[in-house]
């Protein structure tokens, strides 16, 4: 059973280490202890700490935009392959409705994370642009809920 719950700053080290994963650093920009605890303390950054069975298998981090909108930034599962991630996004989505009052979720991927890229799609992420970071090109991909 997946579980997310409001991250906390001893879960930090272990968000850090889930980054550096060799399945993992390639796709995204990891992030030193004090770039997210910079993160962590500002108000429209959320951190969600995901659980499996009481144990930390991953975290997600979302970005309050407007009053409609969140920006779904980063999500990393220890363990992949299991589904983990798709259901963390799930209970995620509940959450931006539920807790946050959101109508719509948007996120960036680099065109390379075609595994991302297809999961995302099957969640029914749809894209809406594309962009670039440092010479990598992105899709923007967005789902209304």
């Amino acid at each position: 059973m997946i579980e997310l719950k409001e991250s906390k700053i001893a879960e930090i080290a272990r968000f850090v280490e889930m980054e550096s994963a060799d399945d993992t650093a390639g796709f995204i920009i990891p992030c030193s202890v004090e770039q997210h605890l910079a993160a962590m303390a500002q108000a429209q950054i959320i951190y969600l700490s995901i659980y499996e069975r009481q144990t930390l298998v991953g975290f997600i981090i979302l970005s309050l935009d407007d009053t409609t909108s969140v920006e779904f930034r980063r999500i990393v599962v220890s363990e992949k392959g299991r589904g983990i991630g798709q259901h963390a996004m799930r209970c995620m989505e509940h959450y931006c409705v539920n807790e946050l009052g959101r109508k719509r979720i948007w996120l960036d991927v680099f065109t390379e994370n075609t595994r991302g890229i297809h999961i995302y799609q099957k969640q029914g992420y749809d894209q809406f642009d594309r962009s670039e970071y440092q010479g990598k090109p992105l899709l923007l991909m967005e789902k209304l809920l």
